[in-house]
């Protein structure tokens, strides 16, 4: 049930977004039993005055190709789960696209507190909480 916003720099092609999607999509799926059938993804292009980031902070050094992926997702998973994603993540985008590891910066924002108030979080369609 996680909803990805994935956030760019402005000017890269439309097979370069598909794969950070779906390399994203990839590592949730392998590292987080995301089924294959549960993708929701928005994509967007920003210019230079649109993304702001710092180059160096943490000592990762950072480039223009910098890629902001926030996951919304039930509350739930382990650290060790989250950690997987990461690694997986600059993995699998490493491979293609060919984004470097200092350029993948991920967010996870967890919905709910426990498994129950998770579910509530989330409707589908049709005005229904279809997890309930």
């Amino acid at each position: 049930m996680p909803l990805v916003r994935i956030a760019l720099r402005q000017g890269k092609s439309a097979t370069y977004k598909r794969q950070i999607a779906d390399g994203i999509h990839q590592a949730m799926a392998e590292t987080m039993g995301v089924p294959p059938a549960d993708r929701f993804q928005i994509i967007t292009e920003h210019g230079p005055d649109d993304f702001i980031y710092d180059p160096d902070y943490l000592n990762v050094k950072r480039s223009d190709d910098l890629v902001f992926i926030q996951i919304s997702l039930s509350a739930g998973r382990t650290v060790e789960q989250k950690r997987a994603l990461y690694r997986k993540a600059v993995e699998v985008l490493g491979a293609k696209p060919g984004i470097r590891a200092e350029d993948v910066f991920i967010n996870l924002v967890e919905v709910g507190k426990d498994a129950e108030t998770s579910k509530s979080n989330w409707s589908f369609g049709n005005g229904v909480a279809q997890y309930l």
